[in-house]
């Protein structure tokens, strides 16, 4: 019976450890997520800026300034 206990505490230490770890791999891909999510709302709003006419449909494009 001690034999069983002590092979369910050692199981449970195990499980233990394995769920600190998951727990630190989790927290750091939210970190690398939510930097990797301000980035793309940066180059998003970087295309925005130097390409307005990528949004823009062919009624609502400025003609070239030769016309």
């Amino acid at each position: 019976m001690e034999d069983r206990i002590t092979g369910l505490e050692i199981r449970f230490m195990d499980q233990q450890n394995t769920i600190e770890e998951l727990n630190s791999i989790v927290t750091r891909q939210e970190l690398v997520i939510e930097r990797l999510e301000r980035d793309v709302a940066l180059l998003a709003e970087l295309c925005r800026t130097l390409s307005p006419s990528i949004n823009r449909t062919a009624d609502e494009e400025e003609p070239p300034p030769h016309y």
